[in-house]
Protein backbone atom coordinates (compact mmCIF):
# COMPACT_ATOMS: atom_id res chain seq x y z
CA UNK A 1 0.00 0.00 0.00
CA UNK A 2 1.19 3.31 -1.17
CA UNK A 3 2.05 5.75 1.88
CA UNK A 4 -0.47 7.51 3.70
CA UNK A 5 0.86 11.01 1.92
CA UNK A 6 0.60 9.63 -1.42
CA UNK A 7 -2.90 8.43 -0.83
CA UNK A 8 -3.58 11.98 0.32
CA UNK A 9 -2.80 13.58 -2.81
CA UNK A 10 -4.42 10.75 -4.83
CA UNK A 11 -7.72 10.04 -3.58
CA UNK A 12 -10.66 11.08 -5.00
CA UNK A 13 -8.98 12.75 -7.72
CA UNK A 14 -9.85 12.49 -11.45
CA UNK A 15 -8.04 10.00 -13.81
CA UNK A 16 -7.13 10.38 -17.75
CA UNK A 17 -5.79 12.98 -20.04
CA UNK A 18 -6.42 16.87 -19.81
CA UNK A 19 -8.30 16.83 -16.89
CA UNK A 20 -8.04 19.23 -14.12
CA UNK A 21 -5.42 18.10 -10.83
CA UNK A 22 -8.92 18.97 -9.31
CA UNK A 23 -12.19 18.19 -9.46
CA UNK A 24 -14.47 20.79 -10.66
CA UNK A 25 -17.02 22.30 -8.12
CA UNK A 26 -20.94 21.47 -9.34
CA UNK A 27 -23.15 23.87 -7.96
CA UNK A 28 -26.04 21.89 -9.17
CA UNK A 29 -29.59 21.00 -7.94
CA UNK A 30 -30.99 19.76 -11.20
CA UNK A 31 -29.21 17.05 -13.78
CA UNK A 32 -30.90 16.42 -16.90
CA UNK A 33 -31.62 13.47 -18.74
CA UNK A 34 -32.07 13.05 -22.17
CA UNK A 35 -34.80 10.25 -22.38
CA UNK A 36 -36.91 8.82 -19.56
CA UNK A 37 -35.04 5.43 -20.09
CA UNK A 38 -31.68 7.54 -19.32
CA UNK A 39 -33.62 8.86 -16.01
CA UNK A 40 -35.45 5.48 -14.85
CA UNK A 41 -31.69 3.56 -15.05
CA UNK A 42 -29.72 5.96 -13.07
CA UNK A 43 -32.50 6.30 -11.05
CA UNK A 44 -32.34 2.60 -9.45
CA UNK A 45 -28.67 4.21 -8.56
CA UNK A 46 -29.13 7.45 -7.14
CA UNK A 47 -26.07 7.54 -5.18
CA UNK A 48 -23.34 6.20 -8.02
CA UNK A 49 -24.11 9.05 -10.15
CA UNK A 50 -25.56 12.25 -11.06
CA UNK A 51 -29.23 12.52 -10.55
CA UNK A 52 -30.14 14.97 -7.76
CA UNK A 53 -28.35 17.40 -6.13
CA UNK A 54 -29.44 16.35 -2.86
CA UNK A 55 -28.39 13.02 -3.12
CA UNK A 56 -24.38 14.11 -4.51
CA UNK A 57 -23.11 15.78 -7.23
CA UNK A 58 -19.52 15.26 -8.94
CA UNK A 59 -17.76 17.11 -6.57
CA UNK A 60 -18.93 14.67 -3.03
CA UNK A 61 -18.78 11.76 -4.76
CA UNK A 62 -15.00 12.84 -5.53
CA UNK A 63 -14.95 13.41 -1.54
CA UNK A 64 -16.89 10.91 -0.37
CA UNK A 65 -15.26 8.68 -2.23
CA UNK A 66 -11.43 9.96 -1.20
CA UNK A 67 -12.58 9.10 2.32
CA UNK A 68 -13.75 5.96 2.05
CA UNK A 69 -10.16 4.82 0.23
CA UNK A 70 -8.49 6.71 3.58
CA UNK A 71 -10.65 5.11 6.19
CA UNK A 72 -10.75 1.50 4.40
CA UNK A 73 -14.59 1.55 3.92
CA UNK A 74 -17.15 0.46 1.57
CA UNK A 75 -18.55 3.91 1.02
CA UNK A 76 -18.62 7.15 2.65
CA UNK A 77 -21.18 9.87 3.18
CA UNK A 78 -20.75 13.89 3.17
CA UNK A 79 -22.82 15.79 5.99
CA UNK A 80 -23.54 19.50 6.55
CA UNK A 81 -21.53 19.22 9.31
CA UNK A 82 -19.98 16.20 12.19
CA UNK A 83 -23.50 16.53 14.24
CA UNK A 84 -25.72 15.94 11.53
CA UNK A 85 -23.57 12.58 10.81
CA UNK A 86 -23.78 11.46 14.71
CA UNK A 87 -27.58 12.01 14.60
CA UNK A 88 -28.03 10.10 10.81
CA UNK A 89 -25.55 7.06 12.65
CA UNK A 90 -28.17 7.31 16.02
CA UNK A 91 -31.91 7.49 13.83
CA UNK A 92 -29.93 4.78 10.93
CA UNK A 93 -29.46 2.04 13.91
CA UNK A 94 -32.33 3.23 16.72
CA UNK A 95 -35.98 3.11 16.95
CA UNK A 96 -38.61 3.93 19.76
CA UNK A 97 -38.21 0.81 22.21
CA UNK A 98 -34.02 0.43 21.66
CA UNK A 99 -31.29 1.12 23.84
CA UNK A 100 -28.01 3.14 22.88
CA UNK A 101 -24.93 2.90 25.16
CA UNK A 102 -22.35 6.17 24.78
CA UNK A 103 -18.97 6.24 26.22
CA UNK A 104 -19.36 9.56 28.95
CA UNK A 105 -16.57 11.46 27.24
CA UNK A 106 -18.65 11.85 24.55
CA UNK A 107 -19.01 15.11 22.26
CA UNK A 108 -21.13 17.69 24.44
CA UNK A 109 -23.76 18.20 21.58
CA UNK A 110 -23.82 13.94 21.40
CA UNK A 111 -24.59 13.90 24.31
CA UNK A 112 -27.53 16.23 23.94
CA UNK A 113 -28.91 14.94 20.59
CA UNK A 114 -29.25 11.59 22.49
CA UNK A 115 -30.88 13.32 25.85
CA UNK A 116 -33.10 15.60 24.25
CA UNK A 117 -33.93 13.91 20.71
CA UNK A 118 -33.82 10.45 21.31
CA UNK A 119 -35.38 10.42 23.92
CA UNK A 120 -38.35 11.70 22.41
CA UNK A 121 -38.44 9.64 20.03
CA UNK A 122 -38.80 6.75 22.94
CA UNK A 123 -35.06 5.60 22.61
CA UNK A 124 -33.51 5.29 26.09
CA UNK A 125 -29.30 6.05 26.57
CA UNK A 126 -26.91 5.13 28.80
CA UNK A 127 -23.05 6.18 29.42
CA UNK A 128 -20.62 4.40 30.11
CA UNK A 129 -16.81 4.69 31.74
CA UNK A 130 -14.67 5.33 28.69
CA UNK A 131 -11.69 2.31 30.41
CA UNK A 132 -14.80 -0.48 30.37
CA UNK A 133 -13.44 -2.16 27.05
CA UNK A 134 -14.53 -5.68 26.53
CA UNK A 135 -16.23 -4.85 30.32
CA UNK A 136 -19.31 -2.78 28.15
CA UNK A 137 -21.03 -6.33 27.69
CA UNK A 138 -21.95 -6.47 31.93
CA UNK A 139 -24.12 -3.29 30.54
CA UNK A 140 -25.62 -4.39 27.35
CA UNK A 141 -29.41 -4.99 27.41
CA UNK A 142 -31.66 -6.99 24.91
CA UNK A 143 -32.77 -3.89 23.38
CA UNK A 144 -29.30 -2.43 22.92
CA UNK A 145 -28.79 -1.21 19.20
CA UNK A 146 -25.78 0.58 19.22
CA UNK A 147 -22.60 1.32 21.04
CA UNK A 148 -21.42 4.54 20.56
CA UNK A 149 -17.55 5.17 21.11
CA UNK A 150 -15.23 8.10 20.89
CA UNK A 151 -11.36 7.72 21.37
CA UNK A 152 -9.86 10.06 22.96
CA UNK A 153 -13.11 11.73 24.47
CA UNK A 154 -13.68 15.39 25.12
CA UNK A 155 -12.16 17.40 27.06
CA UNK A 156 -10.13 15.08 28.82
CA UNK A 157 -9.12 12.33 26.00
CA UNK A 158 -9.38 9.33 27.50
CA UNK A 159 -8.18 6.38 25.55
CA UNK A 160 -10.99 3.43 24.64
CA UNK A 161 -9.71 0.08 23.53
CA UNK A 162 -11.81 0.19 20.73
CA UNK A 163 -11.29 -3.27 19.41
CA UNK A 164 -12.51 -4.66 22.33
CA UNK A 165 -15.46 -3.10 22.67
CA UNK A 166 -16.30 -3.97 18.96
CA UNK A 167 -15.57 -7.14 19.25
CA UNK A 168 -18.31 -7.53 22.46
CA UNK A 169 -21.04 -5.74 19.93
CA UNK A 170 -20.29 -8.15 16.68
CA UNK A 171 -20.48 -11.42 18.55
CA UNK A 172 -23.94 -9.92 19.76
CA UNK A 173 -24.86 -8.12 16.30
CA UNK A 174 -25.49 -4.94 17.59
CA UNK A 175 -23.59 -1.74 15.75
CA UNK A 176 -20.56 0.40 16.64
CA UNK A 177 -19.86 3.83 15.81
CA UNK A 178 -17.17 6.21 16.89
CA UNK A 179 -16.03 9.59 16.46
CA UNK A 180 -12.57 9.55 15.40
CA UNK A 181 -12.32 13.49 14.78
CA UNK A 182 -9.40 14.07 16.79
CA UNK A 183 -7.27 11.13 15.25
CA UNK A 184 -8.38 11.89 11.72
CA UNK A 185 -8.22 8.57 9.09
CA UNK A 186 -4.66 9.54 9.11
CA UNK A 187 -3.75 8.60 12.68
CA UNK A 188 -6.59 5.86 13.14
CA UNK A 189 -8.63 3.65 10.91
CA UNK A 190 -11.56 2.41 12.87
CA UNK A 191 -12.98 0.36 10.29
CA UNK A 192 -9.73 -2.04 10.65
CA UNK A 193 -10.68 -2.08 14.80
CA UNK A 194 -13.61 -4.03 13.70
CA UNK A 195 -16.16 -0.41 13.83
CA UNK A 196 -18.72 -0.46 11.92
CA UNK A 197 -19.12 3.74 11.15
CA UNK A 198 -16.04 6.27 11.98
CA UNK A 199 -17.52 9.72 11.91
CA UNK A 200 -15.89 12.94 11.15
CA UNK A 201 -16.55 16.44 12.07
CA UNK A 202 -14.28 17.42 8.35
CA UNK A 203 -15.22 21.09 10.00
CA UNK A 204 -11.91 20.56 12.19
CA UNK A 205 -8.64 18.68 10.93
CA UNK A 206 -10.12 17.44 7.46
CA UNK A 207 -11.06 21.08 6.34
CA UNK A 208 -8.49 22.48 8.27
CA UNK A 209 -9.07 26.43 7.70
CA UNK A 210 -11.53 27.54 9.82
CA UNK A 211 -13.97 28.14 6.80
CA UNK A 212 -16.09 25.06 6.49
CA UNK A 213 -18.67 23.28 8.25
CA UNK A 214 -18.65 19.28 6.98
CA UNK A 215 -19.06 15.90 8.14
CA UNK A 216 -18.72 12.45 6.87
CA UNK A 217 -19.21 8.71 8.17
CA UNK A 218 -17.55 6.15 6.22
CA UNK A 219 -19.40 3.03 6.65
CA UNK A 220 -18.93 -1.15 6.25
CA UNK A 221 -20.68 -2.56 3.57
CA UNK A 222 -22.89 -4.73 6.00
CA UNK A 223 -24.36 -1.12 7.51
CA UNK A 224 -23.91 0.79 4.68
CA UNK A 225 -28.08 0.68 3.32
CA UNK A 226 -29.11 1.70 6.50
CA UNK A 227 -27.43 4.62 6.87
CA UNK A 228 -27.85 5.58 3.28
CA UNK A 229 -31.65 5.53 3.60
CA UNK A 230 -31.95 7.24 6.43
CA UNK A 231 -29.45 9.91 4.94
CA UNK A 232 -31.88 10.02 2.29
CA UNK A 233 -35.27 10.33 4.18
CA UNK A 234 -33.24 13.44 6.69
CA UNK A 235 -32.83 15.26 3.45
CA UNK A 236 -29.06 15.84 4.38
CA UNK A 237 -27.33 17.54 2.09
CA UNK A 238 -23.22 18.52 2.25
CA UNK A 239 -23.13 21.60 -0.27
CA UNK A 240 -20.59 22.00 -3.32
CA UNK A 241 -18.22 24.17 -2.24
CA UNK A 242 -17.62 22.62 1.17
CA UNK A 243 -16.77 19.24 -0.47
CA UNK A 244 -14.85 20.82 -2.53
CA UNK A 245 -12.97 22.41 0.80
CA UNK A 246 -13.02 19.03 2.13
CA UNK A 247 -10.78 18.08 -0.88
CA UNK A 248 -8.89 20.63 -0.68
CA UNK A 249 -7.66 20.00 2.87
CA UNK A 250 -6.81 16.22 2.52
CA UNK A 251 -4.24 17.12 0.08
CA UNK A 252 -2.26 18.81 3.15
CA UNK A 253 -3.43 16.96 6.12
CA UNK A 254 -0.34 14.32 6.45
CA UNK A 255 1.88 17.81 6.32
CA UNK A 256 -0.44 20.04 8.74
CA UNK A 257 -0.74 17.47 11.17
CA UNK A 258 2.86 16.38 11.41
CA UNK A 259 3.04 20.02 12.61
CA UNK A 260 0.00 20.09 15.28
CA UNK A 261 1.73 16.79 16.50
CA UNK A 262 5.00 18.23 16.89
CA UNK A 263 4.06 21.67 18.10
CA UNK A 264 1.62 19.97 20.68
CA UNK A 265 4.28 17.52 22.08
CA UNK A 266 6.54 20.14 22.76
CA UNK A 267 3.72 22.62 24.66
CA UNK A 268 2.51 20.06 26.43
CA UNK A 269 6.10 18.81 27.65
CA UNK A 270 6.45 22.33 28.87
CA UNK A 271 3.34 22.54 30.42
CA UNK A 272 3.75 18.71 32.68
CA UNK A 273 7.11 20.34 33.88
CA UNK A 274 5.06 23.69 35.49
CA UNK A 275 4.12 23.53 39.25
CA UNK A 276 0.77 25.52 37.85
CA UNK A 277 -0.30 22.50 36.07
CA UNK A 278 -2.01 19.33 37.52
CA UNK A 279 -2.26 17.02 34.66
CA UNK A 280 -2.08 17.37 31.07
CA UNK A 281 -4.34 14.87 29.19
CA UNK A 282 -2.52 14.30 25.87
CA UNK A 283 -2.43 10.48 24.81
CA UNK A 284 0.70 10.80 23.14
CA UNK A 285 2.91 12.11 25.79
CA UNK A 286 4.62 9.32 27.79
CA UNK A 287 3.15 8.70 31.45
CA UNK A 288 -0.45 10.32 30.38
CA UNK A 289 -3.46 8.33 30.99
CA UNK A 290 -4.26 5.91 27.77
CA UNK A 291 -0.73 6.28 26.57
CA UNK A 292 -0.16 2.68 25.89
CA UNK A 293 -3.92 2.06 23.89
CA UNK A 294 -2.36 5.51 22.25
CA UNK A 295 0.22 3.87 20.92
CA UNK A 296 -1.34 0.34 20.12
CA UNK A 297 -4.00 1.80 18.13
CA UNK A 298 -3.13 5.02 16.59
CA UNK A 299 -0.10 5.87 14.39
CA UNK A 300 0.01 9.72 15.52
CA UNK A 301 -1.72 12.50 17.42
CA UNK A 302 -3.29 15.78 16.71
CA UNK A 303 -2.78 19.69 18.06
CA UNK A 304 -5.61 18.96 20.46
CA UNK A 305 -4.82 18.53 24.84
CA UNK A 306 -6.14 20.10 27.96
CA UNK A 307 -4.76 20.80 31.15
CA UNK A 308 -6.08 20.48 34.70
CA UNK A 309 -5.23 23.98 36.66
CA UNK A 310 -5.72 22.90 40.35
CA UNK A 311 -6.50 25.26 43.10
CA UNK A 312 -7.68 28.18 39.58
CA UNK A 313 -10.54 30.09 40.02
CA UNK A 314 -12.48 31.38 37.42
CA UNK A 315 -11.00 35.02 37.98
CA UNK A 316 -7.48 33.68 37.47
CA UNK A 317 -8.29 31.68 34.84
CA UNK A 318 -10.10 34.51 33.16
CA UNK A 319 -6.81 36.45 33.54
CA UNK A 320 -4.76 33.95 31.86
CA UNK A 321 -6.54 32.75 29.28
CA UNK A 322 -8.72 36.77 28.34
CA UNK A 323 -4.62 38.04 27.86
CA UNK A 324 -3.45 35.34 25.61
CA UNK A 325 -2.01 36.72 22.35
CA UNK A 326 -1.76 33.83 20.35
CA UNK A 327 -4.64 31.62 21.94
CA UNK A 328 -7.79 32.88 20.40
CA UNK A 329 -10.92 32.07 22.51
CA UNK A 330 -13.72 30.08 20.37
CA UNK A 331 -15.41 26.90 19.60
CA UNK A 332 -14.24 24.27 17.11
CA UNK A 333 -10.85 23.63 16.64
CA UNK A 334 -8.46 21.47 13.84
CA UNK A 335 -8.03 24.81 11.86
CA UNK A 336 -4.33 26.40 11.63
CA UNK A 337 -4.90 28.81 14.33
CA UNK A 338 -4.82 27.74 18.09
CA UNK A 339 -7.37 27.95 20.45
CA UNK A 340 -8.34 27.86 24.44
CA UNK A 341 -11.45 27.33 25.86
CA UNK A 342 -12.53 25.86 29.23
CA UNK A 343 -13.73 22.28 29.48
CA UNK A 344 -15.78 20.76 31.70
CA UNK A 345 -15.32 17.51 32.92
CA UNK A 346 -17.78 17.81 35.90
CA UNK A 347 -20.68 17.27 34.43
CA UNK A 348 -20.20 13.67 33.60
CA UNK A 349 -20.75 10.18 36.17
CA UNK A 350 -18.56 7.78 34.51
CA UNK A 351 -16.23 7.92 36.22
CA UNK A 352 -17.04 11.08 38.62
CA UNK A 353 -14.77 14.32 37.92
CA UNK A 354 -12.95 14.20 41.16
CA UNK A 355 -10.36 17.26 39.56
CA UNK A 356 -9.23 20.21 42.00
CA UNK A 357 -9.48 22.87 40.02
CA UNK A 358 -10.19 23.85 35.65
CA UNK A 359 -9.70 21.89 32.84
CA UNK A 360 -8.60 24.00 29.78
CA UNK A 361 -8.79 22.84 26.49
CA UNK A 362 -5.80 23.76 24.36
CA UNK A 363 -5.73 23.68 20.29
CA UNK A 364 -1.96 23.61 19.22
CA UNK A 365 -2.28 25.45 16.15
CA UNK A 366 0.27 25.93 13.49
CA UNK A 367 2.41 29.00 14.95
CA UNK A 368 5.52 28.83 16.39
CA UNK A 369 5.45 26.36 19.71
CA UNK A 370 7.87 28.80 21.06
CA UNK A 371 5.91 31.66 20.53
CA UNK A 372 2.60 29.27 22.16
CA UNK A 373 4.81 28.48 25.12
CA UNK A 374 6.03 32.21 26.07
CA UNK A 375 1.96 33.19 25.66
CA UNK A 376 0.85 30.44 28.00
CA UNK A 377 3.84 31.26 30.27
CA UNK A 378 2.80 34.76 30.30
CA UNK A 379 -0.79 34.10 30.99
CA UNK A 380 0.30 31.42 34.17
CA UNK A 381 2.20 34.32 35.30
CA UNK A 382 -1.05 36.96 35.27
CA UNK A 383 -3.23 34.11 36.54
CA UNK A 384 -0.43 33.47 39.66
CA UNK A 385 -0.87 38.14 39.72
Amino acid sequence: MAGAGSRLVKAGRPAGDGVSVNPPVHRASTFVFQTLAAFDRVAKTPFDAPFYGRVGTPTSFAFEEAMAELEGGHRAIAYPSGLAAITAVFLAFLKAGDHVLIVDSCYGPTRRTADRTLGRMGVSASYYDPALGAGIADLIRPETRLIFLESPGTGTFEVQDVPASAAVARARGIATAIDATWATPLFLRPLALGVDVSIHAATKYIAGHSDAMLGVATVNAERYDDLRRTTQDLGYVAGSEEVNLGLRGLRTLEARLMRHQSSALAVAGWLAARPEVGRVFYPALPGAPGHELWRRDFTGASGLFSIELPGMGAERLAAMVDGLTWFKIGFSWGGYESLALPAHPETRQHPAWTGTGPVLRLHVGLEDPADLIADLKAGLARAAG
